[in-house]
C-alpha cells in the first residue's frame, strides 16, 4: 500500500469513528452526535433571527414614540411603564444575543454542545422577555388611546394567548407524541 492509500485509510478509518451514530436519536435521522449539534446550533441561530427581528421592531416603535409631539400628554404612569418597556426592549435583545457572544468567545474551542444548551435556555429566558414586551406593548398603546380598563382586558387576552400558544400546545404536543399520523 502506498503512503497516499495508507494516509487515506487513516483517514478513513478516523472519519468512520467520527461518524459513529448514537442510539439516541429517536427522530430517525442518520447523523453523528457532532452532526446533531452542528444542526441544533443552525435551528437555534434561525429562531434567534426570528425573534430578534420582532424584537428590533418593537424597540424601534417603542425608541420613536419619545419624539412624538403627543408624549408630553403622558401621565408619570404611562412614561414610567414606556420606561419599563424600553428595559424589556433591551433586555429581551441582550439575551436573545447571549447565545451568539458566548458562541464567538468560545469558537473552535470544541464546546458546541454546551454552547447549544446555553443557546436553548437562553433562547426561552428571551421568549419569556419578549412575551411580556409584546403584552406589555399593546397594554400601553391601549392604554393611551382608549384606556386603562382597555388596556388591562387587551393585555390579560393577549397574555392568555401567549400562554396557550407558547406553553399549553407545546406540552400537549409533547406528551401525546408529536407529530400526525401521515
Amino acid at each position: 500500500m502506498s503512503a497516499a492509500q495508507d494516509a487515506g485509510a487513516g483517514s478513513f478509518g478516523r472519519r468512520r469513528r467520527d461518524r459513529a451514530r448514537t442510539d439516541d436519536i429517536a427522530d430517525g435521522r442518520d447523523e453523528t452526535e457532532t452532526e446533531r449539534y452542528d444542526r441544533n446550533w443552525i435551528e437555534l441561530l434561525q429562531e434567534l433571527r426570528v425573534l430578534q427581528t420582532g424584537t428590533q421592531i418593537l424597540t424601534g416603535f417603542l425608541l420613536a414614540l419619545a419624539f412624538q409631539p403627543a408624549f408630553g400628554d403622558l401621565t408619570g404612569g404611562q412614561r414610567a411603564f414606556y420606561l419599563f418597556l424600553i428595559v424589556a426592549a433591551a433586555v429581551s435583545t441582550i439575551i436573545a444575543l447571549a447565545p451568539v457572544a458566548l458562541h464567538r468567545v468560545l469558537f473552535r474551542q470544541h464546546e458546541k454542545k454546551r454552547i447549544v444548551g446555553y443557546g436553548h435556555a437562553a433562547l426561552l429566558t428571551a421568549l419569556i422577555t419578549v412575551s411580556v414586551l409584546v403584552v406589555g406593548v399593546v397594554a400601553f398603546v391601549f392604554d393611551v388611546v382608549v384606556g386603562e380598563a382597555a388596556a388591562l382586558v387587551a393585555a390579560a387576552g393577549l397574555g392568555a394567548t401567549i400562554v396557550v400558544l407558547w406553553i399549553v400546545v407545546p406540552v400537549v404536543w409533547r406528551v401525546r407524541g408529536g407529530g400526525s399520523s401521515t
